[in-house]
Order: C-alpha cells, then structure tokens, then sequence
C-alpha cells in the first residue's frame, strides 16, 4: 500500500480512485464500515482504494493543550489499512491553512486537484471547510458540480449505542481495555521505542522494556496483562506497569513491560504492547521485597487469564 504523505499529489495511477475520508484514529469498528464501503465500491469499478485522513487531528490544532488521547499512530493505521485491503492513505497535513478553506475550496483543492477522486464516503457525522461548515448535504452537491459522487454510511452501533472514538477512550480511562477492543476488534496496543531506565526490575529479577506513551491517550494507571508484538512478529505475553512508578524517585510516567519467559536485548526496537485486561492499580508497598513479591503475584494473574485460565 501506498502512503502519501506532506500534502502531495496522488501519481498517475492512484487518480480516480474512491476515497473514504475522515480522521480513523484507532480504525475502530465505525471506521471500518466507512472503509470497506470505499473499498468495496472501488473494486467494483475497478478503482483503486483510498484513505483520506488528517494529521494532526483536528483538535490538536486548535486545542494544542489538549491532554493526550491518540488511540493510534500513523504507522499503526498504515499497517491496519493495507491489511484491510486498501491501495493508498492519503495524511493531509491538517494546518492553518488547510482548516481556513471554505467547504468548497477543500473540495476544489483536495479532492479534486491533488486526489483526483471518483468517489468518496464519509460517516454521517462528516463535517469539512472552515468551522466545520460543510455536511454531507454539501458534499454531495459539490460533488455532483465536480465531477464526483459522494455516499453516507450510517454509524455502527451496538446495545449501548454509537461507536466512537470517544466511547473507546472512555473505556481505556477506566481501565476497561476488553471493552475497548470489542469497538476496536483488536486489543488497544501501544507502540513504542525501547528505552533505558532505572533497571530495578532486572534487579528484582523482572527485567522490563521501557517506552514512554507519547501522544496515546492514557488508560488507567495501573497493572495489564498484556501481549508483546517483538518486531520479528513474534507474540510474547507479559504483564506491564503503566503509571508513574509511585515507588521510584523521580517519578517517572512509562509503560514499563515485563516479558514472561521470554529474555534478549530490546532497547532501541519498537514493541506493540497491546492491553488485554487490567488487574489492579498502581500502590505503593512497604520495600522492595514486597515490590518483588506483587510483580510475581501479578504475572501469576496475568499467565492465568491469557493462558484462558
């Protein structure tokens, strides 16, 4: 697949294509849907399949203090995308400039000029062109003046209502990450570059990979069983630390993993570590030995219940 990036202009043989577009961030089960319409569409006419998506989101740009809530990184969603079939994402660099186009100059600059679109789908909640102006109404009918047609897909939902991005975060906070990944259809996974630090766990003999957690949205501090991609691809489970280490001075915010039987040099490597269950909350203990004897009582937790047990 195809990832274009910095606001160039499709090659020759990705024009014409159907694009689904809106932000994705986590490509939940809502995304999907919105996607595999556009690729479904597209493989019909003999299209090629686009992505059309923003980076930084939105709110970022206007809210630049904004407390983390990333459920993904780009090259997650890259990833995600080419599995699921599609030929190209397109990140269109959301600036100042971009966010002060009309409705209809978005369309005339973007969909038209750089993307050269057949066709696009959007969520029915889409909204586009400076303040928001712009609905699917409106894309539709700047659709039909430019050359292009325009489809809705409605929201996804389950017993409890829409899914969204908002809903799955929600559940993270709460240290509810199962939830999180039915909306997803995957553990919410974190990825990261491997990084030294204090090495208390090699000396309590539970050596850990540190990563810090960038622009993620923060789940509940606490302690995770979880699962570890290595870069060959390999799936480790292991139990993680995630929180500001409230024993260790300075404290210091990590995701802080330890492999179960599992042992190599990973600093420098990028892990997925993906939350599969929350066991418990970040606590101080009265020294080391009972440091020591909680990380064992929380790997025994965590070898039972991703063993199924």
């Amino acid at each position: 697949m195809d990832l274009i990036t910095g606001g160039d202009a499709l090659p020759a043989h990705l024009r014409g294509g159907i694009a689904a577009l809106g932000n994705f961030d986590g490509f939940h089960a809502g995304h999907q849907a919105v996607v595999s319409a556009a690729r479904d569409w597209a493989r019909k006419l003999g299209r090629p399949a686009l992505v059309a998506s923003f980076d930084p989101h939105p709110a970022r740009l206007f809210q630049p203090d904004l407390p983390p809530f990333s459920l993904s990184t780009i090259s997650q969603r890259g990833e995600w995308l080419s599995a699921f079939g599609m030929d190209s994402a397109v990140v269109m660099p959301f600036t100042r400039a971009l966010a002060a186009l009309t409705a209809e100059e978005f369309v005339d600059e973007w969909l038209v000029t750089r993307l050269g679109v057949a066709g696009v789908v959007t969520g029915g909640d889409f909204t586009f062109g400076r303040g928001r102006s712009g609905s699917v109404t409106d894309l539709s009918r700047l659709g039909l003046d430019n050359g292009f047609a325009a489809r809705v897909v409605n929201a996804v939902q389950d017993d409890a209502g829409t899914i969204s991005s908002t809903r799955i975060r929600s559940f993270l906070r709460d240290g509810r990450p199962g939830m999180a990944a039915d909306l997803l259809t995957r553990p919410f996974s974190i990825r990261g570059v491997v990084e030294h630090g204090a090495k208390l766990g090699r000396t309590l003999g539970f050596p850990t990979a540190n990563m810090v957690l960038g622009d993620y949205v923060r789940p509940a501090y606490g302690v995770y069983a979880v699962q570890v991609v290595l870069p060959s691809g390999e799936r480790v489970d292991g139990v993680a630390n995630l929180g500001i280490r409230p024993m260790i001075e300075p404290r210091l915010e990590l995701l802080e993993t330890w492999l179960m039987d599992w042992s190599g040099d990973l600093y420098g490597q990028t892990l997925d570590v993906e939350l599969v269950a929350y066991l418990r909350p970040e606590m101080k203990l009265n020294g080391l030995e009972a440091l020591k004897a909680q990380i064992a009582a929380d790997a025994n937790a965590a070898r039972r219940i991703l063993k199924g047990g």
